[in-house]
């Protein structure tokens, strides 16, 4: 179990995880660079917003991510499928050689 101290964007708290602290702080770390980033960009300037925004682009990679791996399950399913497919009209073309021959 972990403990992190937030020190951030006008505020100040801790919080406990059954996550080990080194997680915590590179999850805070990666949190940081987003808001580093929205901070340098000059346009928000409410933290509040700035907060927000860093909220929104990480639910978009989030998505982005998960949508990446649902349409590569996707592909390996209808892949196996088809190799599936493949497999038993081998086994039939196979049968009906067999039984063909004698």
């Amino acid at each position: 179990m972990g403990t992190l101290q937030i020190n951030m964007l006008g505020t100040s708290f801790s919080i406990k995880s059954s996550e080990d602290e080194a997680y915590l702080n590179k999850l805070l770390g990666y949190y940081k660079k987003i808001v580093d980033a929205i901070e340098e960009n000059g346009m928000m300037h409410n933290q509040m917003q700035i907060a927000i925004m860093a909220g929104i682009m990480l639910c978009d990679e989030l998505y982005k991510e998960k949508s990446k791996t649902a349409k590569i399950t996707q592909n390996s399913t209808i892949g196996s499928e088809v190799e599936a497919e493949k497999l038993a009209e081998d086994m039939i073309r196979k049968l009906d050689e067999a039984i063909n021959i004698k």
